[in-house]
């Protein structure tokens, strides 16, 4: 790995590093915790929980075997070169991807152990943690847009969340600063979009919480609800409200 050129730059690199683990960290808390609350997972959409599942899992797979295995490094390097790296149910759909993008991995796996291509095949991980970061979060958008309302929907997940994103993405940039080359941004195109990504979902979120659907217009949606009028959205895989 790369020595700094730079003393301040190296400890603000570490400063947003651990910045950003932590805020991606602890995001998940407020949402196990809102929903242990309102004892109700009304207004989380499980389609965005498995996609996201399958998305950090397959970013831990490219992380692990990339930071862990000297032959992997070994091909990095020689690619490009010694700078620094950085009732509610699942749909259909989300079962049918996340199964479809498990079988194109398996088989990757296959396809690599012949050549040992082992950076080849931790790309296709950091490449399936792109594509899962885009979709993961258009469920719970659409459904806050069906809803009109976040209710049930954790806040403090999306700006810590966003948080992370911005960390992540300051840090690439104060590294390549001191490097002066931008191979950290595209050798791993999985980070720079993973938090680029982040970032513009997050936006719609708090655009969704803070101005589109406020607190007082959930809170009466809800009471309306309870009160047994005409629900927000008619789903077959929404539970009625009468625990929230």
């Amino acid at each position: 790995m790369a020595s700094w050129n730079s003393i301040p730059l190296e400890i603000t690199y570490e400063i947003l590093g651990w910045l950003a683990f932590f805020s991606w960290s602890i995001s998940f808390y407020p949402q196990v915790i809102l929903n242990f609350r309102r004892k109700s997972v009304v207004g989380l959409n499980f389609d965005f929980v498995v996609l996201n599942l399958t998305k950090h899992s397959s970013y831990m797979i490219y992380n692990v075997c990339l930071y862990f295995s000297p032959v992997i490094q070994k091909q990095y390097f020689e690619k490009y070169g010694y700078g620094q790296r950085g009732s509610q149910k699942v749909s259909k759909i989300s079962i049918g991807i996340v199964s479809a993008v498990w079988l194109i991995a398996a088989i990757c796996v296959f396809v690599a152990l012949p050549s040992q291509s082992w950076l080849w095949l931790i790309s296709i991980f950091n490449s399936i943690q792109v594509f899962m970061t885009v979709i993961k979060y258009i469920p719970q958008a659409v459904m806050n847009f069906a809803r009109k309302s976040t209710d049930g929907f954790s806040i403090g997940n999306i700006l810590l969340d966003f948080i992370g994103g911005l960390a992540n993405y300051a840090q690439m940039a104060v590294q390549s600063i001191d490097q002066n080359s931008w191979v950290n941004f595209y050798g791993n195109i999985g980070k720079t979009l993973l938090s680029l990504v982040s970032v513009f979902f997050d936006i719609i979120f708090m655009c969704q919480h803070f101005v589109l659907y406020p607190t007082k217009k959930a809170t009466i949606a809800s009471k309306l609800e309870r009160e047994g009028k005409e629900p927000l959205v008619k789903s077959s895989d929404q539970p009625a409200l009468e625990n929230v």
